[in-house]
């Protein structure tokens, strides 16, 4: 199954010199639905489906094949030596902001080194991935990586800012010297503040310091600065069009810029375009939204006829049910007031051109994104790092927001990177944690929604779906995917023996969500039908009678020296495991944090280690 968190890398080649290198890592090009290449002499392969479903040949040397595939792939991840994909990429170099990513792996495949295009073309991002689904060890060597530092020149991608102009090179330095950096937001959310370190960052807009980062939806000539600044623009302009019908395109893009230059907005800041429904089909209007790549937000005349503007017409009330196309239009994209509208309407008309164009500009509380955001609901297991699955570790590292209980997310905390979004909630906040999750996706980010454990066993996939179902969400957008993980109930199995290896149920004794006179008859059903059963939420500190009523309804069916298992803090640090008996179990410590096995009536104890007998050895 392919890995949608390799999705923003795509498309990626492998390359490499012969069919023994590329086939040790077919199922890292697989999910990564990568093309590999190898030479033509590698044709004689008897079955190439043991490399790749998507293996391709080249008839010429390496450097002139790379030549002709360089500017086709996003990503190239080559099988071979350091020194070797240095020698060959040197010639074709021309700017970080355009080169792909290069990633080189070795031989043994237990490096995956980041070798160029690191920030902008995502290979230091691509080679954590890389590492972490093979098991390798990732070779980043950027200062913001060293340093533990967001990348300035990539801070605003996940938001869907547009870089502007600026001494880039100049303020990358200054924040790898660990230098005062001044950040002067006036568009755009502030999520990213979370993460920054104080002594670095200054969002005091009185001191400029020594460099400058503005994030404004304003377009500043910084070129005679002699501080070294730079800006994002995120994209919060819905520009409102009212025009003629069958206006030129060229028209009202000159509307559009003209409008901008002269008040002084960045182009790439534009969000989209917004006017009446009787316009959706106007073939300028959508030759100019599909040329930008924006998105056309239509309004009903009733819908506008409710806005407030400064400038009203008549004339266009009785054209069209409206008295205002471009200003309320604008102003309904953004969903505010007419506060909101940063330029009244503009008229344009040009001799020898037909048509005539109206335009007025508004600014949005958020950026626009555009994006289809992903929910990533993910299991991490009994929370030790080696106990959590590649595609987990994968999905979490390149999520744009982290959330979860907090406990959880310290335990994950290596996998976090700088630009992160990391929000924790209270274990009594799930509906909470759930709703913001779901919010940030909807908004265009990806979302990582970890839990401890399974997702799905007494984790957060079931409620996040059933939210998203109440929101009669299609299915599709925010994209879901589930993240197994290894739950507490095989965690805990695993450190007392096999005592899973016949038929078993897990019963929680919380009683918060589930009537307690529920779970009385789950308890009286498992025992009695002779289930190996688990224990969740044993015990808390309000809630200490459900677990001695638990004992007493086995102990009805169950002799009293049946194995029980109490595990506590499996796989971390503060690891307990107890072996006892149904009879003495309550003599041992067991609170929230604890995972009971009850043993069916043939599970025995044997040098401290359980076991269920799955009946191999009475079978002939």
């Amino acid at each position: 199954m392919k890995n949608s968190s390799f999705d923003r890398f795509k498309p990626i080649a492998f390359l490499g010199k012969n069919t023994q290198e590329i086939k040790t890592i077919k199922s890292l090009s697989q999910n990564l639905a990568a093309t590999v290449w190898l030479p033509n002499s590698n044709k004689t392969l008897p079955n190439p489906k043991l490399v790749s479903d998507n293996l391709k040949y080249y008839d010429c040397s390496l450097s002139e094949h790379l030549t002709k595939i360089w500017e086709k792939y996003r990503a190239l991840v080559f099988y071979l030596a350091t020194g070797a994909v240095v020698r060959l990429i040197a010639p074709l170099l021309k700017d970080k902001n355009s080169d792909p990513a290069v990633i080189v792996i070795d031989a043994a495949g237990k490096f995956v080194v980041s070798l160029c295009s690191g920030h902008q073309g995502g290979a230091d991002l691509l080679t954590k991935l890389i590492a972490y689904e093979i098991h390798a060890i990732p070779v980043i060597t950027g200062a913001s990586s060293s340093l533990q530092l967001p990348a300035i020149d990539i801070l605003g991608h996940a938001y869907g800012w547009s870089k502007g102009e600026g001494n880039w090179t100049g303020v990358m330095a200054a924040v790898a010297r660990k230098e005062r950096l001044a950040v002067i937001q006036e568009a755009g959310n502030s999520l990213w503040h979370q993460q920054l370190e104080d002594n670095i960052f200054d969002f005091d807009s009185s001191n400029i310091g020594q460099s400058c980062i503005w994030i404004s939806e304003r377009q500043r000539n910084l070129k005679q600065s002699e501080l070294p600044q730079v800006q994002w623009h995120p994209r919060v302009l819905w520009i409102g069009i009212g025009c003629e019908r069958n206006t030129a395109k060229i028209l009202i893009e000159q509307a559009i810029v003209t409008t901008c230059d002269q008040y002084h907005l960045a182009h790439n800041a534009i969000a989209g375009i917004a006017t009446i429904d009787i316009k959706r089909d106007e073939v300028g209007i959508l030759e100019l939204c599909d040329a930008w790549k924006l998105p056309l937000k239509t309004f009903t005349s009733e819908k506008l006829q409710q806005v407030t503007v400064p400038t009203p017409s008549e004339i266009v009330r009785k054209e069209v049910g409206t008295a205002s196309v471009a200003e309320a239009a604008a102003i309904c994209a953004v969903a505010k007031d007419a506060d909101s509208l940063i330029v009244s309407k503009q008229v344009f008309k040009e001799p020898g051109q037909s048509g005539g164009v109206t335009v007025a500009i508004a600014k949005a509380d958020k950026e626009y994104i555009g994006r289809t955001g992903k929910l990533y609901l993910v299991g991490i297991g009994p929370g030790s790092l080696d106990q959590i699955t590649s595609a987990a570790k994968v999905a979490i590292t390149e999520a744009d927001v982290v959330i979860g209980y907090s406990l959880y997310l310290d335990l994950i905390q290596s996998l976090f990177r700088p630009e992160q979004i990391i929000e924790s909630f209270p274990i009594t906040q799930e509906k909470q944690r759930g709703a913001r999750a779901i919010e940030l996706a909807e908004w265009g980010l990806t979302v990582a929604m970890v839990s401890s454990g399974d997702c799905g066993i007494y984790g957060m996939a079931g409620l996040v779906l059933e939210q998203l179902k109440g929101k009669n969400w299609d299915g599709k957008t925010p994209k879901v995917e589930v993240f197994p993980g290894i739950s507490a109930l095989q965690a805990a199995a695993s450190r007392v023996g096999a005592p899973l290896m016949h038929d078993f149920c897990a019963i929680s004794l919380s009683d918060l969500l589930t009537p307690w006179e529920v779970i009385i008859k789950r308890l009286e059903a498992a025992a009695m039908a002779d289930f190996v059963t688990t224990l969740y939420n044993p015990r808390s500190q309000k809630r200490t009678e459900q677990i001695i009523k638990a004992q007493k309804i086995f102990l009805k069916h169950r002799d009293k020296d049946t194995p029980v298992a109490i595990v506590r803090s499996v796989y971390r640090q503060e690891e307990q495991i107890t072996i006892t008996t149904l009879e003495k179990m309550l003599d041992h410590a067991i609170d929230m944090l604890s995972t009971v096995i009850i043993g069916n009536s043939n599970t025995c104890n044997h040098q401290d280690w359980m076991i269920t007998p799955r009946g191999y050895l009475d079978h002939k």
